[in-house]
């Protein structure tokens, strides 16, 4: 069946939106064939530095022939209403049908020409192309991404005849901007415009650009003994930048080698897409580089090497002196200017964050088994490097040149680590820190983050997450969980709140742990949060009103649901099931290792045979509760020992009693296979009694009921079996 080909040329096109070009084209496409009912055999998109093309294959060369059904108002509606379909359809009423005592119209509408339908889809995806950002030119009546050349558009070997803003279709294109020696071709069909591209220095697949880029580079480096410091997002970059990529190795100067590493490559990288290379075998960098060249140089890029080389020389070269300027400085400036930046409008400078994050890191240090007053002076300078002049420069590398000027500034090296490795982790891929001081730091960071943000009603919505707080929460599940942490979240993230909304709150507001433990509006388990707080002693610096108390109540709570979200996410990429966070959240429990723990067991358990029928039974008891409780209030107390003639209830009320020491035991030994072990012992006499027992029976009632509520209250110390899908 006929193929069609369709190249829209350009001007460059940004390496960053060509992925997502390729994607919307595709997008685009299928949504205007599967309207006029085509459904390719395949389709496939390419895009490049110049060029997006799509290749479909199988499409006819006609539409079919096909009948519009429209549906009309009911029988009997008001004239005016089927006056109005009538004319909106056509017809008259003779050739409406009756369906169900609805008018229905039946058109039949003839098959067009595929070529009249792929030049209105094209039309159609160039005028409403989302380009990230975009460009007008000419009559300024139609906007690219840049100055649109070319519109090559074949279909079955043919023309598709139409024009775009003067831009009139064709078959013809143009391969590489230097090498390609300026002559256009002619493509009649995919494997001729692939060929030609590739006989005049294109290569079209993305895939295959990286693959060639990786390839050149690995050759240069093994011919020099040298390796190549491998970097996916580079290569994504520069595979998007040149379409016949070159790989050329040059030189720089040795002497630029003693500063730090990343500065190097985040040099070579950030301004001049340069790949960083080591000496085989070692660590540190080697004093080379690897430039993606467009165009394969006669001299075999010599002449490239030598001008990036200078280029690279004047970019380390002003590294060096923002190195130089910045270990004359120290932190003691840096963290004065800090009082000069706003973090936020609503949460204050980042010096008055920095106290917050150096209050809470000394509070979660003895959680972490960390040095207290190690883990405040870490927690001070850890935003220090944001002053710096490198910083400045390169923002990527704040808290990696904090690290390098501590160890510089002869700081102890717990500190220096945990000033590099705060903001871990930036990512899924990146290392959680192992040393304690380090933990509590990174903890203390983002969970001020979150509270902050949380705290003025900046949480993320929908795709939308301008502050990161998704990848903070789902920093701290990681750093907690790989540790092997047992860090009480509630607690954390209270006192972490309080303490911001005391900075933020008026003298006159302000009362003391005392007083808040006595006001009436504060819920229990608050108060109790309070007095364990002022028995730590970490208290009086959390003098508040209590309306403001309710309020840290109120996003905490949403905070906490937030992390549940998070965690469900984690569990959900690891083929886990998610709905198992709720059943265990549901207790209140704030510990994520033990969280994690409880919903592990949970997980084998009910992939058993008890653990499926359990969970069965435990919902149709569930169900004769809750009807009987709209009848009015259900009874309370333990049940009764049942009659001696009922076996069943004897079954089930022996098995609860015997229940009881055992799985308390093993939820306080937090054995939660073995309390999951406990609870299967229940399988066979809650199905016998639910079988085999009339729960309204009147005389029997309450205390059938309350064996019932028995069993759903055992259940409920291990998790909330109602949230549990299945």
């Amino acid at each position: 069946m006929p193929q069609l080909l369709l190249e829209l040329f350009s001007e460059e096109i940004p390496a960053r939106m060509q992925a997502q070009a390729a994607k919307d084209l595709e997008r685009m496409a299928r949504e205007h064939l599967a309207a006029a009912g085509f459904l390719p055999e395949a389709l496939k998109t390419f895009a490049g530095p110049r060029r997006l093309t799509l290749v479909a294959e199988g499409l006819p060369l006609a539409q079919a022939d096909r009948q519009e059904e429209l549906k009309g108002p009911r029988v009997g509606a008001p004239p005016q209403a089927l006056e109005g379909f009538l004319r909106k359809a056509g017809l008259t009423q003779d050739q409406l049908v009756e369906r169900d005592g609805v008018w229905m119209a039946f058109i039949e509408k003839k098959g067009r020409p595929t070529p009249e339908i792929v030049a209105e889809m094209v039309e159609a995806i160039v005028r409403g192309f989302p380009w990230p950002k975009s460009m007008t030119w000419g009559t300024k009546k139609l906007r690219w991404v840049r100055p649109l050349k070319r519109i090559l558009c074949v279909l079955d070997r043919e023309v598709v005849p139409f024009a775009i803003e003067g831009i009139p279709s064709g078959d013809v294109t143009e391969g590489h901007r230097f090498m390609g020696d300026g002559q256009p071709f002619v493509a009649k069909d995919f494997d001729e415009y692939a060929a030609g591209l590739e006989a005049h220095f294109v290569v079209l697949d993305v895939e295959e650009r990286k693959a060639r880029i990786l390839e050149g580079c690995k050759t240069l480096c093994f011919a020099r003994h040298l390796e190549l410091v491998e970097d996916q997002g580079l290569l994504d970059e520069v595979a998007g930048l040149a379409e016949w990529p070159t790989p050329v190795l040059g030189d720089m100067d040795p002497a630029f080698l003693d500063l730090p590493s990343e500065v190097i490559r985040t040099s070579m990288r950030t301004h001049q897409k340069y790949f960083a290379v080591r000496k085989a075998g070692e660590a540190g960098l080697a004093p080379h580089f690897i430039t993606i060249a467009n165009i394969q140089a006669a001299d075999g890029g010599a002449v490239i090497a030598a001008g990036n080389a200078k280029v690279l020389s004047s970019r380390l070269s002003d590294a060096r002196f923002f190195w130089d300027e910045d270990v004359k400085v120290g932190f003691e400036p840096w963290l004065e200017k800090l009082n000069g930046v706003t973090f936020h409008a609503k949460l204050g400078t980042m010096a008055e964050r920095v106290e917050r994050i150096v209050a809470l890191a000394g509070e979660i240090a003895p959680l972490v088994g960390a040095d207290v007053e190690k883990t405040r002076e870490a927690a001070r300078l850890a935003k220090a490097d944001l002053a710096s002049q490198m910083v400045g420069e390169f923002p990527e590398l704040q808290g990696i040149m904090g690290g390098y000027y501590a160890r510089t500034f002869g700081l102890d090296g717990e500190i220096a680590d945990a000033v590099r490795d705060h903001y871990k982790p930036q990512g899924p891929s990146d290392a959680v820190p192992t040393a304690p001081v380090s933990v509590a730091v990174a903890l203390a960071d983002k969970l001020d983050t979150l509270v902050g943000f949380f705290a003025i009603d900046e949480k993320p919505t929908g795709s939308k997450d301008p502050y990161a707080l998704r990848r903070a929460a789902l920093g701290v599940i990681r750093i907690v969980l790989e540790n092997g942490l047992r860090v009480p979240l509630n607690e954390v993230a209270f006192g972490a709140s309080v303490s911001l909304e005391a900075g933020r709150a008026k003298p006159e507001e302000r009362l003391s742990v005392a007083e808040l433990a006595n006001t009436p509006e504060l819920a229990p388990s608050v108060v109790a949060m309070l007095r364990e707080m002022d028995a730590k002693g970490v208290a009086p610096d959390f003098r508040l009103s209590s309306e403001k108390v309710q309020k840290v109540e109120a996003y905490v709570d949403d905070l906490v649901s937030f992390f549940a979200d998070r965690l469900k996410v984690t569990f959900r990429d690891q083929g886990k099931r998610h709905d198992l966070v709720d059943a265990v959240f549901a207790l209140g429990d704030d510990d994520l290792a033990r969280i994690v723990a409880r919903v592990e067991a949970l997980d084998g358990f009910l992939k058993t045979d008890d653990g499926k029928n359990l969970l069965a039974g435990y919902k149709r008891a569930s169900n004769i509760l809750k009807a009987e409780e709209k009848k009015g209030p259900l009874p309370t107390g333990a049940p009764a020992e049942p009659a001696a003639d009922s076996a069943a209830e004897v079954g089930l009320y022996n098995a609860l009693r015997l229940l009881d020491k055992p799985l308390k035991e093993a939820l306080a030994q937090e054995d939660f296979t073995g309390a999951m072990t406990q609870l299967a012992e229940l399988r066979g006499p809650v199905d016998a009694y639910l079988d085999g027992v009339f729960v309204n029976e009147p005389e029997h009632r309450d205390n059938r009921l309350k064996t019932l509520a028995a069993v759903r209250d055992a259940m409920g110390q291990v998790a909330d079996f109602g949230l549990i899908a299945g």
